[in-house]
């Protein structure tokens, strides 16, 4: 999650996954996958810095995460029509 600014001050925070675009006319409206819109005091570049610090984060826990020795990946296949 990234946390921002309304104009009123308060603080909200938003999964930046569910963001589909960011604009400034002049104030940065964030508007999501589902239509909602939300006015913050951030400027673009800093909601997408934001966003890229949060991913950047998430990689280097994804990374610090023990190995798991035992079970390794492999794809997940639909069985074919005679069940084989």
């Amino acid at each position: 999650m990234i946390v921002v600014t309304r104009l009123n001050g308060t603080r909200f925070a938003v999964n930046p996954d569910i963001i589909e675009r960011i604009h400034e006319s002049p104030d940065t409206h964030m508007v999501t996958l589902d239509g909602a819109t939300y006015v913050v005091r951030e400027s673009l570049a800093d909601v997408v810095e934001l966003i890229a610090n949060y991913r950047a984060y998430i990689l280097r826990r994804a990374q610090d995460l023990p190995t798991v020795t035992g079970y390794p990946l492999s794809l997940v296949r639909t069985p074919d029509p005679d069940g084989k």
